[in-house]
């Protein structure tokens, strides 16, 4: 007892201290002989844990630096600088960058039973109810019917007892349209339990719950899954296990209907109250997992939505309700491969609201959201760090019940501004390797800079579109950067959507200008090298870029293609783009180590209007 009271002074100590710094520090984090209770200043003092890092009082100018060879599993949530006095994330010691890893490891025979032959499961998730701690039986919840969806949400009764009706005339296409915020919850917990009475006049699967910011960046604290239920028109209890996405202090309850709820339909919905659940006596897996990784990248797995459609080895099936996976296999998985990662759907970096960061030199991967996510972010710089085995995870179900798949390496979603993004390795990706998006009336981007990254194996390498038509594009920069063999990867197989392309330019209604693609190298894609879904080229200047698309079109513009050498020259001339640009061979250093440096004879070795060779500079 006195030891561990004296740990918590000492703890308790070492948190004033912080709270009360005015001059930056430099804080070590070392995965092997680190301690969270040591002051972390030196590196014989160093963290030990990424929950450390991310609940540190850290102040504007200070650095955290992890070990090399170093490894953590989990998410880095970051901390804002000033524009003064950035937060800096980077490296120390001798050895290979860092790894920040998204996956869980399932490596011991013990993980696995064989629960039909050729069928491999992890164990079932059994969680334990304990204390209720809030009564939600008088709770209100506020309605959000967007675009074109309509309805009304009231009070009614029945036998004595109160609960809200909502009525559905038009649910609209896709499940944000239609929203409900309830009350704010402050009792957050690693796992809790909403129960919830439901009945509808015409029957419908709801999705999910979740407890998260009612305003930008919309950040979300806990999620549960409802499952399989049919809401028909009998009452039915429910109880939806939330459990925690990120640590936050206080979050609203929400769900989102549209999409999903009939047209015409009654829907009566009663919450009931709040559980605490205990999941300490079992290992669950508590997102989707979105990358079945084995022996790092040497196979991996396909992903099914149905135990029934495991039908091939490596046929995997994460099921939501029982936390846990199913694999296809003659033998048990984790004796057949040396190494077997479960990459989880969560950002590894979820950044959402930050500014004035700087990372420089680690590694991210096995991670099936976001490596770089999160929306409303200003001056961010990411250098130097290597990204691999990004996406694959469940973004959402559209209302035919058809699944959509999401990831990108780097993105800004949203609003964006001021952000620096070079010297960067990326490869297999199940969306972009690089990306600013948005939707939203606060989705202005401007001033991005793209330039000497070495892109491989991803589906997309630059992927951009921003809208509405009230929103502000302006200064993005791509240049310098060498991409190669998009849509080449482990997810291409996979997608319902096969359209592996370098510059990936969706619907993009967005007032832009000042968008410049200058001095690039772009090789070998399964689709295409370019594609334009619309005509913005007002504010697109493409320039000095070199072309090898490997028997694809060069150019995709709204439906028409342009092939070969011969339409090349005819693509440049109709379009007034990529002035200077040429279609030859790059003449690479050594392709089959991914070395991209150009040969001294390369067509490519002053193209550049700069001076210097397109593409990006190796090593780095």
């Amino acid at each position: 007892m006195t030891r561990l009271f004296g740990a918590f002074l000492v703890t308790l100590t070492a948190a004033a201290a912080l709270a009360e710094r005015t001059v930056p520090a430099t804080f070590y984090v070392d995965s092997e002989r680190g301690a969270d209770d040591a002051a972390g200043t030196t590196e014989t003092a160093a963290w030990r844990t990424l929950d450390r890092v991310n609940n540190a009082t850290l102040i504007p100018g200070d650095t955290v630096r992890f070990k090399r060879d170093g490894l953590w599993r989990g998410q880095l949530i970051p901390q804002s600088g000033t524009p003064e006095s950035r937060i800096t994330y980077s490296a120390y010691g001798k050895g290979a960058k860092p790894v920040l890893q998204g996956s869980l490891a399932r490596n011991r025979p013990d993980d696995w039973t064989e629960v039909k032959p050729g069928i491999w499961a992890t164990a079932p998730f059994e969680p334990r109810i304990l204390n209720q701690i809030i009564d939600l039986t008088e709770s209100r919840w506020a309605p959000s019917f967007q675009e074109d969806t309509r309805g009304s949400i009231s009070r009614a009764q029945e036998d004595g007892r109160w609960f809200s009706r909502i009525t559905c005339e038009v649910p609209g296409e896709k499940r944000h349209l239609i929203q409900f915020w309830g009350p704010q919850i402050s009792e957050l917990a690693p796992c809790l339990v909403l129960r919830i009475r439901v009945r509808s006049t015409h029957p419908f699967r709801m999705d999910s719950f979740e407890a998260m910011l009612n305003k930008p960046p919309w950040t979300t604290a806990m999620r549960g899954v409802v499952g399989k239920t049919l809401i028909g028109p009998e009452w039915q209890t429910i109880d939806v296990l939330l459990l925690e996405q990120q640590k936050m202090e206080a979050a609203y309850l929400h769900f989102s209907l549209g999409g999903m709820i009939p047209a015409g339909a009654v829907f009566d919905f009663d919450s009931l109250g709040l559980w605490r659940a205990s999941i300490d006596h079992c290992d669950p897996i508590t997102r989707d997992v979105g990358i079945l990784i084995l022996n790092h990248g040497a196979k991996w797995g396909v992903k099914k939505w149905s135990l029934d459609a495991l039908a091939e080895p490596l046929d995997y099936w994460y099921d939501p309700e029982g936390k846990r996976i199913f694999v296809a296999s003659p033998a048990n998985p984790a004796s057949a491969f040396s190494s077997v990662e479960l990459a989880l759907t969560q950002h590894i970096v979820n950044q959402g609201g930050k500014h004035d960061i700087t990372y420089d030199g680690l590694m991210l991967r096995y991670g099936a959201a976001h490596g770089f996510g999160g929306g409303s972010t200003k001056r961010i710089t990411i250098r130097n760090c290597d990204l691999g085995w990004i996406g694959g995870g469940l973004q959402f179900f559209k209302p035919d019940g058809r699944p959509v798949r999401y990831g990108n390496a780097i993105e800004f979603w949203n609003g964006a501004e001021d952000h620096l993004v070079e010297y960067n390795r990326i490869w297999e990706v199940y969306d972009a390797a690089l990306t600013n998006q948005g939707n939203g009336d606060d989705s202005h981007q401007r001033n991005i800079t793209y330039r000497h990254n070495v892109i491989w194996g991803a589906e997309y390498s630059f992927e951009f579109w921003n809208r509405p038509a009230s929103v502000k594009t302006e200064n993005i920069l791509f240049e310098h950067n060498t991409c190669v063999d998009a849509g080449v990867c482990w997810s291409h197989a996979q997608r319902p959507d096969r359209n592996g392309a370098h510059l990936m330019f969706y619907q993009n209604p967005s007032d832009t200008s000042n968008f410049i693609v200058r001095n690039n190298i772009f090789v070998n894609s399964t689709e295409v090298s370019t594609r334009m879904e619309n005509d913005w080229r007002k504010g697109l200047v493409m320039h000095n870029n070199l072309y090898w698309p490997g028997g694809k079109p060069v150019m995709r513009w709204l439906s028409k293609n342009y092939f070969g050498a011969d339409d090349f020259t005819r693509y440049q001339t109709e379009l007034g783009l990529d002035t200077g640009s040429v279609m030859a061979e790059p003449q690479f250093v050594n392709p089959a180590a991914h070395d991209y440096r150009l040969k001294a004879d390369s067509p490519g070795a002053t193209l550049a209007t700069d001076g210097g060779p397109v593409g990006a500079r190796w090593p780095q």
